[in-house]
């Protein structure tokens, strides 16, 4: 599980923890009942407080996304994915929100961000439904 901490955005960073595993939920990288590294090897991977890890698998589970089984680790739930729509409405415009804030500091208007971003989704594949 890879994840990437920016500890100047302004987000907490157990908050970021539990957007990026909401994220790769939702998303389908991490699958109903795949297990989430333990507390103390995420800590080490991320150099972060072990505490700022258990912190963002105690919200994970608060909103039905893990499930702690004692002493067996942390599990993506069954009923976590895929995400209730609202919850991915949700994820995507918190990045939205995190896009246009960068960009209006780098001196971008909405109307240049939208024009990028038709220009990348014309050369990424054609998504498959299932």
């Amino acid at each position: 599980m890879q994840l990437h901490l920016s500890p100047t955005n302004g987000v907490p960073i157990y908050l970021q923890i539990v957007n990026q595993v909401k994220y790769l939920v939702a998303s389908g990288r991490l699958a109903p009942g795949e297990e989430l590294p333990p507390i103390r090897m995420l800590a080490e991977q991320l150099l972060i407080n072990p505490n700022t890890v258990a912190r963002a698998y105690r919200e994970l589970e608060l909103a039905g996304v893990v499930l702690k089984r004692r002493t067996a680790g942390t599990y993506v739930s069954n009923a976590g994915s895929p995400l209730a729509r609202s919850e991915r409405v949700k994820i995507l415009n918190d990045r939205i929100d995190a896009l246009l804030a960068e960009a209006r500091q780098l001196g971008f208007r909405t109307e240049d961000v939208l024009h990028m971003l038709e220009r990348r989704a014309a050369l990424l594949p054609s998504p498959t439904h299932e």
